[in-house]
C-alpha cells in the first residue's frame, strides 16, 4: 500500500467515539501515580456518578499546579464534591495543561476531556494540539505513527473548520515544512485543500512553501516553472503569490536561478517587506552590481529616501565576511552614492546591529552621526546602547551615554539612571554615581529606591558596610522609602543575629511583602554568622510560595556548603533528591567547588550530572576537570575533556581554550608533575584524536622547568614539529632555560644560537636565565639521563 493510499483510508476513517466513563477511566487510570495526600477530607469518599462538565479534584489539583494555572475553585458545602470550572480568561498558561493532557492522554482525547470539564475548544487549543503532533510525527523514525499523526491534524482541520476557526500560518506552516523536509510531496498537496478552505487569504503564502518543496526534491522542471511565473508580467492579480514564490527563492542557495529572475523583474512592484528580504539576499550573496540598479530605480520612481535608506541598511547588514566597521562604511558610503541622508528608522536598526555584534562604541559613534546629521536622538536608542553595555561589561562607556543625554538634554527616566548609577558603582565610580543621583532631580526624574539600592549594593560588595549605611540614611532625608530590594541587601550582609532580627523587623512594620530574595538573604546571612539551625529553620516560614521552595532549598545548600556544613548541605541535597525535586545550576556549582577538598570524586560526577542545562554543564564540567587534573584522574579527565570535544563539535576554538586550561593548571602547580601532563597530552592525542595546541605545548614546557625535567622536555620539543607548529622566540627562550636550569650548559649554549637576538628585551632575559643558572663544577643530574634510560 503506498504512503499516500494509507493517508487517504486514515482521513477517511471515522474518528472512534470515548464515553465520558470510558474517558474518565482512561483519565485516572493514566494519571493515577499523580494523586497524592493532598486530598481534602471533602472529596475522599464520594459518589463517582456525578460528572457532566466537571472532574473530581483528586488528581486534578496536583495537574493544574503543576501547570501553573490560575484556576479559580469554588467550594461547596461540606461532604459535597469539588467542581473545576474553566473559562477563557482563567487560563492564561493553558497552552501547558494542553501539553500535559496531550502527552498523558492523547489530542483527540483532550479535546473530549476539555469539554467535559466546560471548557470550549477555541483556536488556541487547537493550534497546541496540533503542534504536538506535528512535533511527534516529526520525532519519530516508523512511517506509520507518523502518518496516524498527520491524520489527527487532518481532522482537527476539519473540525477548525466547521466551527468557523481560521488555520493561520503559525499551524499550517509548521505542518507544510513537515512535509518539505521530509520530501512528501503528494501529502503537501493534499492538505492544501484543506488549508485553502480554511483560510482563503493563503494562498500566496502557499506559493512560498511550494517553491520551497520543489527546492528540497530538487524538481528542475517546476522550479524552471515558477521561475517564469514571476519573471512574467502578465497578470498583476497575482502579484503577492509572485512575491511569495520570490521570498522562497531568495531564502535558497539557489543563485543562478535568482540571479536570472532579478534580470528581468521590476523591483519597484514588490511591497516594502518582501523588498527588504530581496535586499538581504543581494548583501548575502554580495551582489552590488544588482543593488545600486535596484536603489537606482527606486530613486528613480521616488520611492522615498526613507524606503531606499531601510533597503540599504538590509543590504549593507546582511554582506558576510566583513567586519561590522566595514559594514558601517558600506552603509554610509551607499547613502553617500544616492545623495540621500539615512533616515532615523535605519540609523536605529543600524546601532542595535552594532550592539548586537558587540561594537558598542561604533554605535555611540553612530549616535554623534545622528546628531549631525541633524536628526533627533531618542531614549530608546540610548537604552539598546545601555543593555548592550550591560551584557558586555563595557562600563566606562556609561559615561559617554550619560554626556549625550546631558548635551542632547535628553530625558531618561528613573530605570535607566538606576542602570546608568549601577553600572558606575561596577567601575567603584561611587562619586559618579551619586552625581547621576543628584542630576535625577535637576531632570525632574523622581528619584526611587532602586538607585540607593544599586550604591548600597556597591559598598556593601567592598565590604564599607558604614557607607552603604550611609545611603540607607540619605534615603531617609530624601523621604524615598525602602522596597524588598533594599532589605534584601541590608539583611545579607548583617554580620550578627541581632542586625538580622532588627531589619526584619523592620520590614514587616513597614508592610513590605517578604520575596524570595529576602527569605535567601535570611538564609545566607544566617548562615554566615553560624546561625545554621536558624538558617534551616527559614524554609519553614509559611509564607514562603510553593514555587520558591526549591530554589530556596538550593540557597541553602550553597550557604551551609561555602560554611564548611557539608554534611548538612549534603543532607538537604539528598532530601530535594527524594522527593523528586532538582537542585538550581548555581548550588550544584558551588556544592562541586566545596566538594574539591572532601575528594569525592564520584559525588563530585553525580552533581554533574544534575546539570542539564549546557552552559552551567559546560562551567561545571571543567571545574570537574580541574579537579581530575589536580588530585591526577587520568582517565576521567579525559573522557570529560571527550565530552567537551563532543559539545564543541563546531567550535573548535572554544574547545581549544577550554582544553588549554587543564594544562595551565599543571603549569601552575608546584611542585610540577610533568608526567602527569605528559601522559595527559598523549591520552588526547590518542583517545581523543586532538593535536595539541601551542598553549598546550608551551605550558608543559613551563612546568619541565620548574621540575628541571630534561628528558621530557626534549620529547615536549619534538612535539612542537610532530604539531606542525614552528618554533618561535618565546619556544626557544624556555628551552633554552629548561636546558640551563638542568645543567645541560653544552645543548644550552647551542640552543642560545637559534634565538634571536634583535630585540633588547630578548638579550636581557638571556642574560637573566645565565646569572639565574650558572655553570656547575659538579657533574649536571641531567647528563646521567641517557645512561640511567640504558640502565632502566
Amino acid at each position: 500500500m503506498t504512503r499516500a493510499k494509507s493517508l487517504s483510508s486514515l482521513f477517511g476513517a471515522a474518528a472512534k467515539e470515548v464515553s465520558s466513563t470510558q474517558l474518565r477511566q482512561q483519565i485516572t487510570s493514566i494519571l493515577d501515580d499523580r494523586t497524592s495526600s493532598d486530598v481534602s477530607p471533602e472529596s475522599e469518599g464520594t459518589s463517582s456518578d456525578n460528572y457532566s462538565g466537571s472532574l473530581d479534584i483528586q488528581w486534578l489539583s496536583e495537574l493544574m499546579s503543576n501547570a501553573n494555572v490560575p484556576i479559580k475553585r469554588k467550594e461547596t458545602s461540606r461532604g459535597k464534591k469539588q467542581k473545576w470550572f474553566f473559562k477563557n480568561g482563567q487560563v492564561p498558561q493553558s497552552k501547558q495543561l494542553i501539553k500535559l493532557c496531550g502527552e498523558k492522554l492523547g489530542t483527540e482525547a483532550t479535546l473530549q476531556f476539555f469539554g467535559q470539564l466546560g471548557r470550549e475548544t477555541g483556536v488556541k487549543e487547537y493550534n497546541a494540539l496540533i503542534a504536538m503532533c506535528i512535533d511527534k510525527a516529526r520525532t519519530t523514525d516508523c512511517e506509520e505513527v507518523a502518518l496516524v499523526e498527520i491524520s489527527k491534524v487532518y481532522r482537527h482541520f476539519k473540525e477548525m473548520r466547521k466551527r468557523g476557526f481560521q488555520i493561520d500560518e503559525v499551524i499550517y506552516g509548521q505542518l507544510l515544512m513537515f512535509f518539505i523536509d521530509r520530501g512528501m510531496v503528494e501529502e503537501f498537496h493534499f492538505f492544501c485543500g484543506p488549508i485553502k478552505d480554511g483560510n482563503c487569504n493563503s494562498i500566496p503564502r502557499l506559493g512560498y512553501y511550494e517553491m520551497l518543496l520543489w527546492i528540497s526534491v530538487n524538481n528542475e522542471e517546476m522550479i524552471r516553472k515558477l521561475c517564469d511565473y514571476i519573471a512574467a508580467d502578465d497578470n498583476e492579480d497575482n502579484l503577492q503569490l509572485k512575491e511569495n514564490y520570490l521570498l522562497a527563492l531568495c531564502e535558497s542557495q539557489r543563485t543562478d536561478d535568482l540571479l536570472q529572475v532579478l534580470e528581468i523583474i521590476d523591483i519597484t512592484k514588490i511591497s516594502d517587506k518582501h523588498a527588504a528580504t530581496v535586499f538581504k539576499s543581494l548583501g548575502r550573496l554580495s551582489l552590488e552590481s544588482f543593488t545600486e540598479k535596484f536603489l537606482l530605480a527606486f530613486k528613480t520612481l521616488d520611492h522615498g529616501a526613507e524606503k531606499i535608506s531601510r533597503l540599504i541598511f538590509s543590504y549593507a547588514s546582511c554582506i558576510p565576511n566583513i567586519v561590522v566597521e566595514d559594514i558601517v562604511l558600506k552603509f554610509e558610503s551607499l547613502h553617500m552614492k544616492f545623495e540621500i541622508t539615512p533616515s532615523l528608522e535605519s540609523y536605529k536598526e543600524l546601532i542595535k546591529f552594532c550592539c548586537s555584534s558587540r561594537k558598542v562604541q561604533l554605535a555611540l559613534d553612530i549616535v554623534n552621526q545622528i546628531s549631525q546629521d541633524g536628526l533627533s536622538l531618542s531614549i530608546d536608542m540610548l537604552n539598546c546602547i545601555l543593555h548592550a553595555i550591560e551584557v558586555n561589561h563595557e562600563c566606562n562607556l556609561v559615561r559617554r551615554i550619560y554626556s549625550v543625554i546631558c548635551c542632547h538634554d535628553l530625558k531618561p527616566n528613573a530605570e535607566i539612571f538606576r542602570r546608568m548609577i549601577s553600572l558606575s558603582v561596577k567601575m567603584k565610580d561611587f562619586g559618579g554615581a551619586y552625581a547621576m543621583l543628584n542630576d535625577s532631580r535637576k531632570m525632574n526624574v523622581k528619584p526611587v529606591a532602586g538607585m540607593y539600592n544599586a550604591i548600597m549594593a556597591g559598598y556593601f560588595r567592598e565590604k564599607k558596610i558604614s557607607a552603604g549605611l550611609r545611603v540607607l540614611k540619605q534615603m531617609e532625608l530624601d523621604s524615598v522609602k525602602p522596597d524588598p530590594q533594599t532589605y534584601s541587601y541590608l539583611i545579607g550582609y548583617c554580620d550578627c543575629e541581632e542586625d538580622i532580627i532588627k531589619y526584619y523587623e523592620e520590614l514587616k512594620c513597614s508592610g513590605i511583602t517578604v520575596t524570595k530574595h529576602i527569605f535567601m538573604s535570611l538564609i545566607n546571612a544566617y548562615a554566615a554568622c553560624g546561625q545554621f539551625e536558624k538558617a534551616k529553620q527559614v524554609l519553614l516560614d509559611e509564607g514562603i510560595p510553593v514555587k520558591s521552595l526549591n530554589e530556596l532549598r538550593s540557597a541553602l545548600i550553597s550557604s551551609l556548603a561555602s560554611n564548611g556544613q557539608m554534611a548538612d548541605a549534603l543532607d538537604t541535597y539528598e532530601e530535594i533528591k527524594q522527593s523528586g525535586g532538582d537542585l538550581e545550576p548555581r548550588a550544584v556549582l558551588s556544592l562541586m567547588e566545596c566538594l574539591h577538598s572532601e575528594g569525592d570524586l564520584n559525588l563530585i560526577l553525580q552533581l554533574l550530572e544534575e546539570l542539564h542545562d549546557q552552559g552551567y554543564w559546560i562551567e561545571g564540567c571543567c571545574r570537574v576537570i580541574s579537579f581530575c587534573v589536580r588530585r591526577k584522574h587520568l582517565s576521567t579527565a579525559v573522557h570529560l575533556l571527550k565530552q567537551l570535544k563532543d559539545k564543541f563539535c563546531d567550535d573548535e576554538f572554544a574547545a581549544e581554550v577550554l582544553f588549554d586550561e587543564a594544562f595551565a593548571i599543571i603549569a601552575e602547580e608546584e611542585p610540577a608533575d610533568v608526567q602527569f601532563g605528559v601522559d595527559l597530552l598523549k591520552a588526547i592525542k590518542s583517545d581523543l584524536g586532538i593535536s595539541p595546541s601551542r598553549k598546550c605545548l608551551d605550558f608543559i614546557l613551563n612546568a619541565c622547568v620548574k621540575a628541571k625535567d630534561l628528558q621530557n622536555s626534549l620529547l615536549i620539543w619534538k612535539e612542537y614539529e610532530i604539531a606542525g607548529l614552528p618554533y618561535n622566540v618565546f619556544n626557544f627562550l624556555r628551552m633554552y632555560q629548561t636546558l640551563l636550569a638542568c645543567g645541560d650548559h653544552k645543548s644550552a649554549e647551542a640552543m642560545q644560537t637559534k634565538i634571536p637576538k634583535d630585540d633588547p628585551d630578548v638579550r636581557d632575559v638571556i642574560r637573566a636565565f645565565q646569572v639565574t643558572y650558572p655553570k656547575s663544577t659538579t657533574p649536571a643530574k641531567a647528563n646521567k639521563l641517557p645512561q640511567q634510560r640504558e640502565n632502566k
